[in-house]
């Protein structure tokens, strides 16, 4: 089966430091695959490099066969390819279910190619007559975007017309994995989208992710919680100062004496401490 993403010698440099090191990398329709690794590993440089943040210094990144090495984000967006990121981002001032809207913004077919052709006197007359067929499309996206929020279950519905500022820290990291869903993505990458979350917090995020891949999305993670990356994983890669060191199945990977290295800074361990620390 062809990949449907597929990275090929991928690397970055900041001066002397190699943040990533000539990383290969593949994911197949609907695979979840874990990258893993130490702080300062390279995860996320590996992950901007991927969803456009940032260009290369060498490599090759290509999605459904397409080669968007350095394509910019809104291109990746309308591709199919959604992010969170490792500090969560919400529009504060916005109501949660603004928020998942404007993740859909790439999906619209009425309103935005009417937006990009009009000048600034029509683009007033659009808002202000409102087409039908713009009229419905909006509705649609709103009963979507309700649809999506319902995912979380009480977490997020009842608090739809609520800020985003208003929100806990967990319920922040939940509408933004509601506007990533609002893309419809092929490709969904999330950056420690547990960080900071207590034990049932993690846990209902763990099932949330179950939930998505189960329906066929194809999830890139990066995560520190190895019970929940040996969980959920097809597969897992593992980096260590901007290489792969390690890669294959979440058993494979767990047994690796350079993984345990990588984490404890040493390889004589017995089984239960093997156990401990990768879990």
């Amino acid at each position: 089966m062809a990949a449907l993403l597929e990275v090929r010698g991928l690397t970055r440099r900041f001066g002397g430091l190699t943040a990533v090191n000539a990383i290969d990398l593949h994911l197949r329709d609907g695979e979840l695959v874990s990258i893993i690794g130490p702080n300062g590993a390279g995860k996320t440089t590996l992950f901007n490099l991927v969803s456009g943040l940032d260009r290369p210094d060498a490599g090759r990144v290509a999605f459904a066969g397409r080669d968007i090495t350095g394509a910019p984000p809104e291109s990746l967006a309308e591709l199919g390819v959604a992010r969170t990121f490792q500090h969560g981002r919400v529009f504060a001032n916005l109501s949660v279910l603004d928020n998942v809207l404007v993740g859909g913004h790439a999906r619209l077919r009425q309103v935005r190619p009417r937006l990009a052709l009009a000048g600034p006197l029509l683009e007033l007359l659009l808002a202000l007559l409102r087409p039908p067929a713009v009229t419905r499309e909006e509705s649609g996206m709103r009963e979507d975007a309700l649809a999506i929020l319902g995912i979380f279950g009480n977490r997020l519905l009842p608090r739809r017309d609520d800020p985003a500022y208003s929100l806990s820290y967990a319920n922040r990291r939940r509408v933004e994995l509601a506007r990533a869903l609002a893309l419809h993505p092929r490709l969904l990458l999330l950056d420690e989208p547990t960080a900071g979350m207590n034990q049932t917090e993690t846990a209902e995020m763990q099932e949330v992710i179950a939930g998505l891949k189960a329906r066929g999305l194809s999830i890139l993670l990066i995560e520190h919680k190895l019970e929940m990356v040996m969980r959920l994983s097809d597969r897992v890669m593992v980096m260590d100062d901007g290489a792969c060191i390690a890669e294959g199945d979440p058993e494979q990977v767990r047994r690796d004496p350079a993984v345990i290295e990588a984490y404890l800074g040493h390889r004589e361990l017995g089984a239960a401490e093997v156990a401990e620390a990768v879990p």
